[in-house]
């Protein structure tokens, strides 16, 4: 029903930091560095004040919350060069690679869109393959009069598309970003960057979880191929540990045994999956394989800081393995994180999970990792790192 009122588009203008890339934990990890020189400690939810802001608002805002002594073309002066020296290790979001492959591949225009100036876009995409020349346009804050929340970065790219701005979806993961898209005329799909912020977004057409969950022909561009039977399949991931005692957050409440997993050192890896429902194999160091299904989750004990796993495996156990390793490959993803009206619709959903991925793990293409040797080689590469 909903699908008739939404405007059609032609291409599709993409932001960058936060949307394509994952920025912030660099932004963090700098001005963390930066601000020892001041005897200021970095606060981990100053990022939401300076997301999708322009370089020079960034540092202003910085410099007035932290009291600095310097002024904000010194501070910006003064911290570029240490991002400069970051970005090779920006990592590409989930689902990225992903969806410029499967624009490109069917022809779909596509722009990129960010307040950041060429010289840094540039650089940070130099470290993607295929992406620059994917991108039929690129726009630059400093190519423009104004950054977003103006809408002249938008309407640029457009011109450049050669495409009316209401053809034009666009994906953002800021709110000045969103406002930028809003006021060009455009479709805009939020991705927010920061967890729990959905609710800030009620200016964008479509709000989703992580570009894993964008349905491109929702806005009349064509489909992603790649669902199986209810699954995406992913890059497959590992993560263990030894199993604590007392149950996941989920087993008192809903009756559904996941195992309490000690994820110490895995803190950096959890950040890099976007919150949501996966599954795959889970291998108990003295019984064998299972299947499994498993929830990511913000921890509301952290401020949504830090993330949190539930894996249940779907197997009766007739006792605990507290103090067994545990194992987890992923495999796949079911679905975002959401919110239900009851315990009982939630309970359903998860046992919905379930079935599917029990499912699933029998297609050749997940069962192939259900594999001694390539467990064995993954749990080295982690120790190794």
């Amino acid at each position: 029903m909903m699908n008739s009122l939404r405007k059609l588009a032609s291409c599709v203008i993409l932001d960058l930091d936060g949307t394509l890339v994952n920025t912030d934990g660099i932004v963090s990890e700098v001005l963390k560095v930066y601000l020892v020189k001041y005897q200021k400690k970095w606060d981990g939810r100053e990022v939401q004040k300076i997301i999708g802001k322009t370089p020079i608002e960034a540092a202003a805002a910085i410099v007035e919350d932290y009291g600095l002594p310097l002024s904000k073309e010194d501070l910006l002066s003064e911290i570029s060069p240490m991002f400069s020296d970051q970005w090779c290790k920006l990592k590409a979001l989930p689902g990225a690679y992903r969806l410029i492959k499967h624009l490109t591949g069917h022809g779909v225009q596509m722009a990129l869109a960010s307040n950041s100036p060429r010289e840094g876009i540039e650089e940070k995409i130099s470290y993607h393959p295929t992406w620059k020349e994917s991108f039929t346009a690129i726009v630059a804050g400093d190519e423009v009069k104004a950054g977003k929340p103006s809408p002249e970065i938008f309407l640029e790219a457009a011109k450049r598309l050669s495409i009316e701005p209401s053809k034009c979806l666009v994906i953002e993961d800021s709110l000045p970003g969103v406002a930028a898209a809003k006021a060009a005329d455009m479709e805009v799909v939020a991705v927010p960057s920061l967890p729990k912020q959905s609710h800030l977004y009620t200016a964008a057409d479509e709000v989703i979880n992580s570009l894993l969950d964008l349905r491109p022909e929702k806005w009349g561009l064509p489909p992603f191929k790649d669902w199986i039977d209810g699954t995406l399949p992913l890059e497959p991931w590992h993560i263990g540990g030894p199993v604590i005692k007392g149950y996941g957050r989920g087993s008192k409440v809903l009756g559904i045994p996941t195992a309490n997993l000690s994820v110490e050192g895995y803190a950096s890896v959890l950040s890099e999956h976007p919150a949501g429902v996966y599954f795959g194999w889970a291998k108990l160091s003295t019984r064998g394989f299972y299947k499994m299904v498993m929830s990511i989750g913000w921890n509301p004990y952290f401020n949504n800081t830090e993330k949190t796993i539930e894996p249940w495996l779907l197997h009766k156990f007739d006792e605990d393995f507290y103090g067994e390793e545990l194992h987890l490959v992923i495999v796949g993803y079911i679905r975002p994180e959401a919110n239900f009206p009851s315990l009982e619709s939630l309970i359903a959903k998860i046992h919905e999970d379930g079935k599917i991925a029990e499912n699933a793990l029998e297609l050749p293409l997940y069962a192939k990792y259900k594999d001694e040797t390539y467990f064995h080689s993954i749990k080295l590469a982690h120790n190794h790192h």
